[in-house]
C-alpha cells in the first residue's frame, strides 16, 4: 500500500496540489467561514446551503441537497468501478443563539464548533476544490458529502441516509473529523441511548407529603446504574448526560427524565449491559406501582470494524506516515459507524489537533492542518484506485 501513496506522491500534478495544500491559510479561512453559520442538530439548513453554493461553485456534479439536509457533489471517474465516499458532517452541539465570535491566541485558533466539524467540512471543500482546480487523476466517481444529524441524538441520521441512497455504487467511504492528526479510527463503538421517563401523582410537598415522587423514584434508579459493573476489556461505559422533571421546590414531582448512553466495542457485551439496564427500570416499576417508569430508545449506534491490515487502512497509515504523522490507531463512534456495520469499508480521520471538544472554549491548533490535508488527498487518490474487498 505504501507503493501506491508512494507513487501517487511522485505524479506531477499531485506533487503541484501538495505543494498547494501546505498552505492551510484557504482551508482555516473556509473552516472560519462555515464556522460562523449556526448548524445545530437537526438544524443544520443554513449550512447545507452555504456548503452546496461551494460545490456549485466549483463546478461538481449533481448537487444536491436532500430533504434532510444532507448535501451532495460528484466528480465523476474515468473508470467502471465502485465509487468513493467522502464525508463530513455539517452539525455541531451548539444552540443557534450560542456566541460564535473567533479569537487567536498564540498559536491557538478559539470557536465553538471549530473542530467539530467546520474544519472537517472546510477539508471537504477544499479536497474537492483541488480535485478540479489541478485536474486530478479521478478512476471511479468521488462523491463529496456533507451529512447531518451525527452529533448526539441526531443518531448518524443522515450518514444513514447517505449510505441507503449510495449504497450499491460506493467502495469504500473516508470520513473526516477536523482533529486527531493521525488518529485512524477504523474500529466503530456500538452505542445505545436511551430515555428514561417516571410519571406519577404528584402533589403538594406538604399537604402530599408520603405521595411517590416521580424524581425520587428516578434519582434512586439512577444511582442504581451508576454502580453498573462493565469490563475494562473489551472496553465498555454508561453515562447518564442529563436529568430533569419537576415544578418547583414545594411540588411533589410529577414527571422526571434522564439520558443514558451505553458504549462498548463488544456487540455482545453491549446488549448484556441494555438487558441489566432493562431489568433495573423494571425493578424501579415494582418498587412504587404508583409511579410509571418507562424507558424509550433514542439512539442506535451500530458496531463494526475492519482490520489494521485492510488495504483502506493501510492506505490511511501510508499517506499519513508520507506527511510525517504520528499514527494511532483508535475506537470510536463516528459517521463511519454506518458502512462499517453494513460490511462497507471505512475509515475516519482527522486534519489537525486541537482541544476542548464541544465546549464554547474549543479550539484548533492549525499547523498541522496543511500536513493533514496533503495525507487526505494521498488516502483518497490510493482510496480512489485501490480495489477494496
Amino acid at each position: 500500500m505504501k507503493t501506491v501513496v508512494q507513487q501517487w506522491y511522485a505524479h506531477p500534478a499531485v506533487r503541484a496540489a501538495l505543494a498547494d495544500l501546505a498552505d492551510y491559510r484557504p482551508t482555516l479561512a473556509t473552516a472560519i467561514e462555515i464556522q460562523q453559520v449556526p448548524a445545530p442538530t437537526f438544524a443544520e439548513r443554513p449550512r447545507s446551503v452555504l456548503v452546496s453554493q461551494r460545490m456549485q461553485a466549483l463546478g461538481l456534479h449533481d448537487v444536491e441537497i436532500d430533504e434532510l439536509g444532507n448535501v451532495y457533489g460528484r466528480r465523476p471517474g474515468i473508470a467502471e468501478r465502485p465509487a468513493l465516499l467522502i464525508s463530513a458532517h455539517l452539525d455541531t452541539v451548539f444552540p443557534a443563539d450560542t456566541d460564535l465570535s473567533i479569537r487567536y491566541e498564540g498559536e491557538r485558533v478559539y470557536g465553538p464548533g471549530i473542530g467539530d466539524n467546520s474544519v472537517g467540512v472546510a477539508g471537504l471543500l477544499r479536497l474537492a476544490e483541488i480535485y478540479q482546480r489541478c485536474d486530478l487523476p479521478t478512476q471511479g466517481d468521488i462523491w463529496f458529502v456533507a451529512n447531518v444529524g451525527e452529533e448526539g441524538l441526531g443518531d448518524l441520521r443522515g450518514m444513514r441516509a447517505v449510505v441507503e441512497r449510495l449504497r450499491t455504487r460506493i467502495g469504500g467511504v473516508i470520513v473526516i473529523e477536523g482533529c486527531d492528526f493521525g488518529s485512524l479510527h477504523h474500529q466503530a463503538i456500538g452505542v445505545r441511548r436511551f430515555r428514561i421517563e417516571a410519571n406519577g401523582p404528584g402533589g403538594h410537598s406538604w399537604g402530599n407529603f408520603g405521595t411517590p415522587s416521580a424524581i425520587h423514584i428516578l434519582v434512586r434508579l439512577a444511582a442504581r446504574l451508576t454502580e453498573l459493573q462493565v469490563p475494562v476489556s473489551p472496553r465498555t461505559t454508561f453515562n447518564i448526560g442529563m436529568i430533569s422533571g419537576g415544578t418547583s421546590v414545594n411540588t411533589i414531582a410529577h414527571h422526571a427524565s434522564m439520558l443514558l448512553d451505553l458504549r462498548s466495542v463488544s456487540s455482545a457485551v453491549l446488549s448484556d449491559l441494555v438487558s441489566e439496564v432493562y431489568r433495573l427500570v423494571e425493578e424501579a416499576t415494582l418498587d412504587q406501582p404508583e409511579v410509571h417508569v418507562q424507558i424509550i430508545k433514542v439512539g442506535d449506534r451500530p458496531s463494526g470494524a475492519i482490520p489494521r491490515e485492510h488495504p483502506l487502512v493501510q492506505a490511511a497509515v501510508a499517506a499519513y506516515q508520507m506527511v510525517g504523522a504520528q499514527i494511532s490507531f483508535q475506537q470510536s463512534s463516528t459517521d463511519a459507524n454506518i458502512p462499517l456495520s453494513l460490511g462497507i469499508p471505512a475509515i475516519c480521520v482527522g486534519l489537525t489537533d486541537g482541544g476542548n471538544a464541544h465546549r464554547t472554549d474549543e479550539y484548533i491548533l492549525p499547523m498541522n492542518l496543511g500536513r493533514g490535508m496533503q495525507a487526505l488527498l494521498l488516502l483518497s487518490l490510493a482510496a480512489n484506485t485501490l480495489d477494496i474487498p
